[in-house]
This record gives C-alpha cells, structure tokens and sequence, in this order.
C-alpha cells in the first residue's frame, strides 16, 4: 500500500470531522477549511483535485454528512443551533432548519435517509431531530392547514424585519422528533426503512440501540419500537430467563425485520445476534 496523494495544509482538525460519500457516482471527502469558521472543504477523491468551498457557518463545524447520492451535504456548526443543507454541484444552500434558541448543544451526527427526504440530527440531548428536505408550494400551503398558513404567514412577515430577526423566522424548524430517556450521552442516528415502515435508528454511547417509529407524512412525536442493550454481557433487553424458549417465526423480538432500501436485514435475535461477551473482548 502506498500513497497516491496527500491533502496539504488541512487546518486543526482534532475530532478527525469529515464526511466521504457512499453512492458509487462520486467520490468525495468533506473536511474543515478553517478552525475559526465553518469554512467546508469539498475533494474530488477520484481526479484528486479540490472540487469546492462552501462557508457553511460563522462558528467552526461540528458535523458533516453527504447524502446518499452524494449530490447534497448536511453541516452544523459547534454552536449547534442552526442545520444547513448545501448542493453539491454549485454549492447553493437548499435548506436551513433551527433545532432550538435557548441553548447551544454539541451535535454528534446528521444522517440522511435514503431517498433525501429526511435528516436527522442527533446531540448530547435527549431529542432527536428530524427534518423534512421538501420545498413548499402555495397550492400545498393552502391544503395542509392552520399551521401551515401560519407558518407562511410568519415567513411573509419576517421579510418586513432587520435581518437578525428575518433569518430567524424564516428557518423551518423539525418536522418530527425523538425524545431519548436520557441527555448528556453521544448519540448516532440514521433513517432506514424496516418492513416497509421508515425507523430512527439511535445509538448511544452508554451501549443501547433505539429504534423509532416515523411517521413520513404527518411527523411529530417518533414512538419506541424497539431498544437494546449491547453493553450487556447477554447482549440482551430483557434478563435471559425471563423468556420463553420460541421458534423464530413466533417470537417478533427473534425475527429479522426487513431492510427496504437495499442494506442488510436488522435482525435483533438476542441471544443469537449478540452473543455473550467475555472480559477479554471488551
């Protein structure tokens, strides 16, 4: 193995924060431009040239991540407040969302869904963010109800205030949300479709996996579909003896649940998809 080429004069960048892309028509590398702003460098990995540079934030990035086509990219920056969502191709900022105005927060992931539809964001708090990546048109302002119309009519009236305040009003804010039992943890998230239904999935650092139910078409509160526990030496939920002994295909907790969006099927068979671990594995 040798080395084919080396990117230079890389800013401070001690979280090692970058982003590659996934899809197999581009091959790119997000990194930090700068550790004073959010300044995102984007490389082509492939022709081993600089493609772009984006000023994503005036605080210095948090989180990075490409969509699954690699045409979008997701950034925050440490203040945490603010999620921006960029074009790829000429830069362009597609989408703002706020995730709050009463506290700054670390974020530790952003995360697309496979079809770009949705991003969740997750952070050392409890709730999970998830935010819709559609545009709105008037026709469907009008259907979609009182909150909607408000929403628009917020948005008209910000153009009418200094700039601080109209930015403000003008950044949309989640469309659903995952209320987590505890805060303080670093936490991962991602969207995936699992028999036929879209789940959050949450994976946080004291050892459990979280899956939540999402509705994609009316949002709101996410619900608890399914938790579990890896830092358990069982690799298990629920105490071993307490379950009966049950054929795969009776037990809902032991059958795979299936991946629509072309991954591999998530299967949470306790006892058989984590098996115990010793001291030593550890």
């Amino acid at each position: 193995m040798s080395v084919i080429h080396t990117i230079k004069e890389t800013p401070s960048n001690p979280q090692g924060l970058c982003a590659l892309t996934t899809g197999n028509d581009a091959s790119l590398l997000a990194y930090p431009g700068s550790d004073a702003n959010g300044l995102v460098q984007i490389f082509d990995c492939k022709n081993l040239r600089n493609l772009s540079t984006i000023t994503a934030h005036d605080n210095p990035l948090a989180a990075l991540a490409f969509d699954q086509n690699g045409q979008k990219l997701a950034t925050a920056s440490e203040k945490g407040t603010v999620i921006r969502v960029y074009a790829v191709a000429n830069g362009q900022r597609l989408f703002e969302f706020r995730r709050g105005v009463k506290r700054c927060v670390a974020i530790s992931s952003l995360s697309f869904s496979v079809d770009s539809l949705h991003l969740a964001v997750s952070s050392n708090t409890e709730t999970v963010h998830i935010f819709k990546l559609e545009g709105t048109q008037p026709a469907e302002v009008e259907s979609a109800g009182l909150f909607s119309y408000f929403n628009s009519a917020l948005k008209v009236a910000a153009s009418y205030l200094p700039y601080n305040a109209s930015d403000v009003l003008n950044q949309d804010r989640a469309f659903a949300t995952v209320h987590l039992p505890s805060s303080g943890l670093k936490t991962l998230c991602g969207i995936r479709a699992m028999n036929d239904s879209p789940r959050v999935l949450v994976v946080a650092q004291d050892g459990f996996i979280y899956i939540y139910t999402l509705d994609p078409t009316e949002g709101g509160e996410c619900v608890l579909y399914r938790q579990h526990n890896l830092a358990d030496e069982g690799g298990s939920s629920q105490p071993s003896a307490a379950k009966p002994t049950q054929s795969s295909s009776a037990n809902p907790r032991s059958s795979p649940i299936k991946s629509d969006d072309g991954g591999p099927d998530l299967r949470l068979d306790d006892e058989n998809e984590f098996p115990a671990m010793s001291k030593t594995d550890i």
